[in-house]
């Protein structure tokens, strides 16, 4: 499972590249998830928990290129949201990778709105936090 996930952000996220140790190290601290269609791998979320003073949660849902919409990564941010208000989270933020035009037009699309863009030391393209302004009908 492990390594699905790391394949599919790797595949993803080419800017930010995981090691499988980085990965281990996530699954102690974040939700993570794997999606497949059938024994066909499709993609991967995360759900980063709320912290002990903010009651922030990140959903990220990540679809590879060749299965996107069909529905995937309605499914995948679905089961996320649902994990991180079971988590207690209040606000729902996501991260999308500028490149990720696809991702960025799925978070607008489920009503996140832009908040910051930036660039981590040595990158090159800008990463886009955004927040969830209006939920999604029916995952209220």
């Amino acid at each position: 499972m492990l390594e699905d996930w790391r394949y599919v952000h790797n595949t993803i996220i080419p800017t930010h590249v995981l090691t499988t140790e980085e990965v281990r190290d996530r699954v102690g601290r974040h939700h993570l998830e794997v999606a497949y269609l059938g024994e066909t791998l499709v993609g991967c979320s995360t759900v980063r928990p709320p912290g002990d003073d903010a009651r922030t949660a990140t959903v990220i849902a990540r679809v590879l290129p060749e299965h996107r919409g069909q529905g995937f990564g309605g499914e995948l941010y679905a089961r996320g949201l649902k994990r991180a208000r079971e988590l207690g989270a209040e606000t729902i933020e996501t991260v999308v990778l500028s490149s990720n035009e696809d991702g960025l037009r799925f978070a607008l699309r489920h009503g996140f709105t832009e908040i910051e863009r930036y660039l981590l030391p040595g990158d090159t393209i800008p990463w886009i936090d955004l927040r969830l302004s209006s939920p999604t009908p029916g995952s209220a």
